[in-house]
């Protein structure tokens, strides 16, 4: 076994800040995406073992409490039946505590080898792994060495226990936390499987998916359907309330997402495989209650056919793909169905190639509920700031909220909302998040949550809980539009546009008696400069 180089860390944050040191002695000569693959692969590796080995224990308790022999007990844990549900099926030559007495190189055979005949077992054994596991373990590029010595680490913590809420599970936060950091290290490239956390929790707060199908076209690493089995865990509904669908045209991020629902507990059709949504829809026979996704902004190069029966309110520009994936996402909703989408600040006004008419058309057609102007340096990836567009099929009165609210669309501006992380990113903290929420909620007429604080920065003496309130319009903030008015202002979608600046604080003080104070106080102070003048004149007058 390869000589433990780091003390074993005694804290969440340490254990995750201790692995992402110990991971990235890994980066060497390889590509980002391959470590990145490496890494995450590993990380998957142990959580699938533990998993298998805390679901054998249970299973050789029950049956020993229901008396059966040690013979009779061995028999059972071999029995592949009996791990049918809460865990994968793990073959002994792939569990982690071989791999870990086989980590040092010997006789030809590298642990790195070994590691890839681990994972091909395990996508064997297992048909919905099939296809989605990395082998990258035994290049060239990859050190022997401290590949070993990264498994020592993660073999001192386990990465699973009784009564631990999925959600909360160790092992998803460390892996949470790694792809927060390859987004971070990978600068704009980072943007194509990683969504900030905030920016995520303020789409499914206000969407509030709590049961029937959440898809997204562009799934990435499946943050989305992380945070929503959050969501539901937070709020004690069933996470099998939730049918997850979506699609990922990259190979490596495809395989990221699947290792991700896995690690969370989450069940998933991502298609067969990775695959162009626009060139190949894999749900297209399927309808979805709820639409969450971040499209990569203004992509040029993009499959698009004329003809495409998506096209509903107008065909997209060929240079541009943002209102492609709009309308592609408009295509999958339910009659009921509602949808939360990132967007680059452009698609509000653009009016360039068509798009000004097809946003026309979303306004005439009244599918847009409300548009969120966010503050910037969120995103790691890109500079450009961003909105979110939320999409309603139905906004009357119903069970998407109480209030009627067709012929409407909800402005807010958030813009001033957040804190610095860093010198070029952003957060934003929860009752801001909640802010948001409870305000598109209260519009709808929908039931209002207190969101959940993890993951976010809570201010001190902040209160998160459930407003409650009735909606008001608040200047400088947000305000319900009619149509009327958005048509008359070219259909602009800009929330700053409509909800004006903010109240300046109200004076207390009489503006007669403010007068009469501030002209007081500059007679004093101009008479004080006199006898200061005079002063250094007569000091001058000495010197001479």
């Amino acid at each position: 076994m390869a000589e433990r180089s780091v003390t074993t860390p005694s804290t969440r944050k340490e254990l995750k800040d201790t692995l992402w040191k110990a991971a990235d002695k890994l980066r060497g000569s390889m590509s980002a995406a391959q470590y990145k693959d490496v890494v995450l692969g590993l990380i998957f590796l142990k959580y699938v073992s533990d998993a298998f080995q805390e679901k054998r224990d249970q299973i050789a308790e029950q049956a020993r409490a229901e008396g059966l022999d040690e013979e009779d007990v061995a028999e059972t844990l071999e029995d592949r039946d009996e791990y049918a549900s809460g865990a994968f099926w793990v073959d002994p030559d792939a569990r982690w505590a071989a791999l870990v007495a086989d980590a040092k190189v010997t006789e030809g055979s590298t642990i790195g080898q070994r590691i890839n005949e681990a994972m091909d077992l395990l996508m064997r054994d297992n048909p919905s792994l099939a296809g989605t596991l990395p082998r990258l373990f035994n290049g060239n590029n990859v050190d022997q060495r401290r590949l070993a010595e990264l498994m020592d680490l993660l073999n001192s913590v386990q990465f699973s226990g009784q009564g631990a809420a999925k959600a909360r599970d160790l092992l998803g936060e460390v892996y949470e936390y790694f792809l927060a950091n390859f987004a971070l290290s990978e600068g704009h490239r980072g943007g194509e499987f990683y969504t900030p956390a905030s920016v995520v929790r303020i789409i499914v707060e206000v969407l509030q998916p709590k049961t029937g199908r959440v898809y997204d076209p562009c799934c990435g690493s499946g943050g989305m359907f992380v945070q929503a089995e959050k969501f539901l865990e937070a709020h004690d509904a069933d996470p099998t309330n939730l049918a997850v669908y979506g699609q990922e045209l990259n190979e490596s991020t495809w395989r990221m997402a699947k290792m991700n629902l896995a690690i969370h507990g989450l069940g998933g059709n991502l298609g067969p495989r990775w695959g162009d949504t626009f060139a190949l829809d894999y749900h297209s026979d399927v309808q979805m209650d709820f639409v969450m996704a971040n499209p990569p902004f203004n992509i040029k190069d993009w499959n698009r056919r004329e003809s495409d029966p998506r096209w509903v309110y107008g065909v997209p520009p060929a240079k541009n793909a943002n209102y492609a994936w709009m309308q592609h996402i408009l295509s999958k909703l339910a009659p009921g169905g509602t949808a939360g989408v990132v967007m680059a600040n452009g698609s509000m006004t653009s009016s360039s190639n068509g798009e000004g008419d097809i946003r026309a058309q979303f306004v005439e057609h009244d599918i847009v509920a409300a548009m969120v102007a966010l503050p910037d340096k969120l995103f790691r990836s890109t500079g450009i700031p961003a909105c979110l567009w939320f999409f309603a099929r139905d906004k009357g009165v119903g069970p998407g909220g109480s209030v009627d609210r067709r012929g409407q669309v909800l402005f807010i501006d958030a813009r001033e909302m957040g804190y610095m992380i860093t010198r070029a990113q952003r957060g934003l903290r929860a009752e801001e998040i909640q802010r948001i929420a409870d305000t598109v909620h209260a519009w709808r007429g929908m039931e209002q949550l207190a969101v959940s604080t993890a993951d976010v920065t809570v201010e001190e003496d902040a209160e998160v809980t459930a407003a409650g309130a009735e909606y008001e319009d608040v200047a400088g903030f947000c305000k319900s539009v009619s149509t009327a008015e958005i048509k008359a202002a070219g259909y602009a979608l800009t929330p700053g546009r409509y909800v004006g600046m903010a109240e300046a604080p109200k004076d207390a003080e009489p503006l007669d008696e403010k007068i009469a104070r501030l002209t007081s106080e500059l007679n004093a102070q101009f008479a004080e400069s006199s006898l200061l003048q005079n002063r250094v004149h007569r000091a001058l007058e000495n010197l001479a």
